[in-house]
């Protein structure tokens, strides 16, 4: 059979699939796995790492959704166009759109995902 289980990434692949690096008490039970334990616990952990990125996927699309909302609402409410309003928004916030870093963060607490916050970035620059 061959395996496709990496003893120096299991950490990492466990954070990336929980969110945490394993307990001490994981470290112990996987070195006393088989080989072939240690791959089933592999692939479940791989299960659950692309269950954990569909799920931020989504929350991030959501997220974008909800911003755009943010934005359209304060461009009415203020009566002002789309960079002034994300200024507003940003303000709000208490974050400094004027540098990079703090607009990036703004976007960041917002929960858009990385991609989309470089488009934005783009976009503000460019208005």
């Amino acid at each position: 059979m061959s395996y496709t289980y990496e003893d120096n990434i299991i950490s990492d692949l466990h954070k990336d699939a929980y969110g945490f690096r394993p307990s001490q008490r994981f470290f112990d039970d996987w070195n006393e796995y088989t080989p072939a334990e240690k791959q089933e616990c592999w692939d479940l952990l791989i299960d659950a790492m692309k269950a954990s990125q569909a799920q931020e996927e989504a929350a991030e699309a959501a997220n974008l959704v909800e911003f755009r909302k943010q934005v359209a609402a304060t461009m009415k409410f203020c009566d002002c166009n789309w960079k002034k309003a994300v200024e507003f928004l940003a303000d709000a916030e208490g974050d400094d759109v004027d540098c990079e870093q703090g607009f990036d963060y703004f976007l960041w607490n917002q929960g858009i995902g990385y991609n989309d916050r470089a488009k934005i970035r783009k976009l503000y620059k460019e208005s």
